[in-house]
């Protein structure tokens, strides 16, 4: 391991190296996907559905955006702070699930944030005025921003090593597939019936009853069931140790063996905040990048293919369709890759391709020849976006201490989201600085309010990419990190030795002994 910023930055490069040397080192896919028990694709299958919704969610208010304005009596830089203030307030939401899921269980934190999404999600749909609206936006952030960490958690702490790098990619593309099923449900619902926009809010607050009633049938993840038995193995040894020395009181826990274990928690908490201060601030950083890239490709792409490319609705489903498919191939085919290529190589050639293709993905003069050849850009555009965003469920992942692992995770990615959460307000001001000429829309109406967004986009997303590929390169990768290791000290203190394969099953072994044998006193456990 490189131990001065001297050795560190020459390891960089030569880190970037593909971990497998040829290519009969690649696992087949399909073996990987059999090595899934029942219960690793039950925790999967209701995490993916539950990113999914949280993703369709998200999306209704970019694809409502005309509607929504006329409805408030706004400009479309007005509504976009809807946008803005879901992803502002994902990090409170981040914070407080975070911490309550990695102390008391990843189950009924997850059971609220997805009985919000149902309260919200109709709540929106009702509203009538602007604040009101806001109001709704910046309540669901909340509930928002506390689901990705948990849910990635839930569907990958628990899963063999191999198969993280595929699975964290089926993960990741949840939010793909939400947004096309917000494509597709948007044209069938908003401005078919007599309330406009408001069905297809009132539609999403239905899926997240079905989820709720899934994960209650799902117990806790057997890694967080070895967590809390860490915990309490070592508030027994600490007693232990105290009724060794002649001390029969309960060392400060404040009466009861529940707070103790809580104030093994927090002491635990601080002790990862202090060692690792560095990089959880450079996860921040990254997650900062990756929200900046995919928002900046995405919120205001819909709102560029009506007003300037004047697609029609059908032409504009459609692209943004075939746009998603490209995302979840990439998503799913780059993180597979990556558990062979390497997390950080296959990010910077995803940006790469993603750079490549800006021009068309935004060109006016490629949208005059015919829609397919822009349909056929934002497909690679969103291969590569997504193709890179495949990556990241596993990489944060490998890089979290592992008792604050929902913490981290979700932190960091919602952290990342307040950065980059005036995405497409800056995009749609600067956007309004390159107006173009009024013209007569698909439908008849003429359009008055049009903006070069398409420059705007492929500049900012310029920026997106360098700055990306830099970090990446500086960063830090645990490829292969596995999630049942002995990480903590917990273990270590009662001087476990184990192998990676029976973790679990030892640390249960030494929390029964415990339980059978109250009155022993201090050694260790071996």
């Amino acid at each position: 391991m490189p131990t001065t910023p001297l050795q560190y930055l020459p390891s960089r490069i030569t880190t970037l190296l593909p971990k497998s040397a040829h290519l009969s080192d690649i696992p087949n896919p399909v073996h990987l996907l059999r090595s899934l028990d029942r219960q690793n694709w039950a925790f999967f299958l209701v995490a993916f559905f539950a990113w999914t919704w949280d993703a369709f969610d998200f999306f209704t208010v970019s694809l409502t955006l005309p509607d929504l304005a006329t409805s408030f009596n706004r400009s479309r830089t007005e509504i976009t702070w809807g946008i803005t203030l879901v992803l502002m307030f994902r990090t409170v939401g981040a914070v407080v699930f975070g911490i309550v899921s990695d102390r008391w269980g990843r189950r009924w934190p997850f059971v609220v944030n997805n009985g919000l999404f149902v309260v919200l999600e109709l709540a929106t749909g009702f509203c009538h005025t602007y604040p009101q609206f806001l109001a709704c936006r910046a309540l669901f952030g909340i509930a928002m921003g506390g689901l990705y960490g948990n849910a990635a958690a839930t569907a990958l702490e628990d899963l063999p090593p191999l198969a993280r790098g595929l699975m964290s990619g089926l993960l990741q593309q949840g939010y793909a597939f939400g947004y096309l099923l917000a494509t597709a449900f948007s044209r069938a619902l908003v401005d078919t019936t007599p309330y406009g926009w408001r069905p297809l809010f009132w539609f999403g607050a239905c899926p997240p009853v079905l989820i709720i009633a899934l994960r209650l049938l799902l117990p806790e993840t057997r890694a967080y069931q070895k967590q809390v038995m860490e915990r309490e193995l070592k508030q027994q040894q600490q007693r232990d140790e105290e009724e060794g020395s002649g001390d029969g009181e309960d060392g400060g826990t404040g009466g009861g063996g529940r707070k103790g274990v809580t104030r093994i928690f927090w002491e635990q908490g601080k002790e990862v905040m202090r060692k690792e201060w560095l990089l959880l601030s450079y996860m921040v950083l990254l997650m900062a990048g990756f929200n900046f890239m995919s928002h900046g490709s995405q919120d205001l792409y819909p709102v560029m293919l009506d007003t300037q490319f004047l697609f029609s609705r059908d032409q504009g489903t459609l692209v943004q369709v075939i746009a998603n498919v490209g995302a979840m191939l990439g998503g799913t085919t780059i993180g597979f890759m990556s558990q062979f290529a390497g997390r950080r190589l296959s990010i910077l050639v995803m940006c790469g391709l993603g750079g490549a293709l800006l021009y068309p993905y935004t060109s006016t003069n490629v949208a005059d020849k015919g829609w397919g050849k822009i349909a056929a850009a934002a497909f690679w555009e969103q291969f590569a976006v997504q193709g890179a965003w495949g990556v990241i469920p596993a990489h944060l992942m490998e890089l979290s201490p592992a008792r604050f692992r929902t913490f981290v995770v979700g932190t960091s990615y919602q952290l990342g989201n307040l950065v980059s959460s005036a995405s497409s307000t800056i995009e749609s001001t600067i956007g309004e600085k390159f107006p173009l000429p009024a013209e007569m829309g698909p439908d008849g109406t003429m359009l008055g309010q049009r903006y070069e967004y398409g420059k705007v986009i492929c500049i900012f997303m310029g920026c997106v990419y360098a700055y990306v590929v830099v970090l990446t390169l500086l960063g830090p990768e645990y490829l292969g990190k596995r999630f049942d290791r002995r990480g903590s000290e917990a273990l270590e203190d009662n001087g476990l030795v184990f192998q990676e394969n029976d973790a679990f099953e030892i640390v249960q072994n030494a929390h029964r002994e415990r339980k059978v044998t109250p009155g022993r006193k201090g050694g260790s456990m071996v």
